[in-house]
């Protein structure tokens, strides 16, 4: 019998090699440079890590990456396992719970997604106002963890206060936001074109593999969460060409400065909050 994924266990280890975080930081598909951004940095390959698995995944580096921006101790996921690589939902989300047993209270989680809102464009930062879960799978069940909830209130997932923080410095960045409803498909297979207009009578504004399993344990946990998408491409009913994975990496890329300006100022607004 395997033995229980054992956070808070992992987390000890990591204490005597990085400094305590206050930021957690789930860096999705295109969006891991900025860990190397940090300063006075520690990086930990997943493969070091009890209970943290390899992510096969172009563009998720699996490592864990722990150093100072903006005058903020934050600690980095570069990349994640998901459920399509054939993980349960226990080993998707027990990275973000060693996380959290650091010690984070804020998580910023990140994705690549395909744009179903007609009006996104590739290359947008999406603020994601809510979610639908359609992995069919929640980190949640079994019993309950140290720390966390039984029935956590997911009304608003997704903190309010710093969605509007996040757009006022968009604003004053002039970095492009959209905002929208994400929702989360199982994969690894693109979506159908039928499967894309069921999700837009739905509600939803952007697709993609990941993110709510990470999303769930920090609010059973009580930690803040803010949630950008980077609409990747078009999804299948509004794009002329086949859908491909190069295509998330060049938009990382390309949307990599504006990305890395608007979260150095959200954190330079953590630091002054402790100044």
């Amino acid at each position: 019998m395997t033995a229980p994924l054992d956070a808070r266990a992992v987390a000890d280890q990591l204490r005597s090699r990085i400094p305590a975080p206050r930021v957690g930081l789930v860096l999705g598909s295109g969006l891991g440079a900025l860990a190397e951004e940090f300063t006075a940095s520690s990086r930990v390959p997943f493969a070091e890590l009890p209970g943290f698995s390899a992510t096969g995944v172009v563009g998720h580096a699996g490592a864990l990456v722990a150093g100072r921006l903006e005058g903020v101790d934050c600690v980095a996921l570069q990349g994640r396992p998901h459920l399509y690589e054939g993980h349960g939902a226990e080993v998707v989300a027990f990275p973000t719970r060693v996380l959290i047993a650091l010690g984070i209270d804020t998580l910023v989680v990140t994705n690549a997604a395909g744009g179903i809102n007609p009006r996104f464009r590739p290359g947008d930062l999406m603020l994601i106002d809510d979610h639908i879960n359609f992995l069919w799978r929640n980190p949640l069940i079994g019993p309950v963890q140290p720390g966390e909830q039984r029935f956590p209130d997911m009304s608003r997932p997704y903190d309010p206060e710093l969605q509007r923080l996040t757009e006022q410095l968009a604003l004053e960045e002039r970095v492009r936001l959209v905002r929208g409803v994400y929702l989360a498909a199982l994969g690894p297979s693109y979506e159908t074109r039928a499967e894309i207009g069921m999700f837009r009578r739905l509600g939803a504004d952007a697709v993609g593999m990941s993110t709510i399993p990470e999303v769930l344990v920090a609010r059973a946990a009580g930690v803040r969460v803010l949630g950008i998408s980077l609409i990747s491409n078009p999804a299948a009913d509004l794009s002329a060409t086949p859908l491909d994975h190069t295509e998330v990496l060049a938009a990382g890329e390309a949307a990599r400065a504006d990305f890395s300006r608007l979260l150095r100022r959200l954190l330079r607004s953590f630091a002054g909050d402790v100044a």
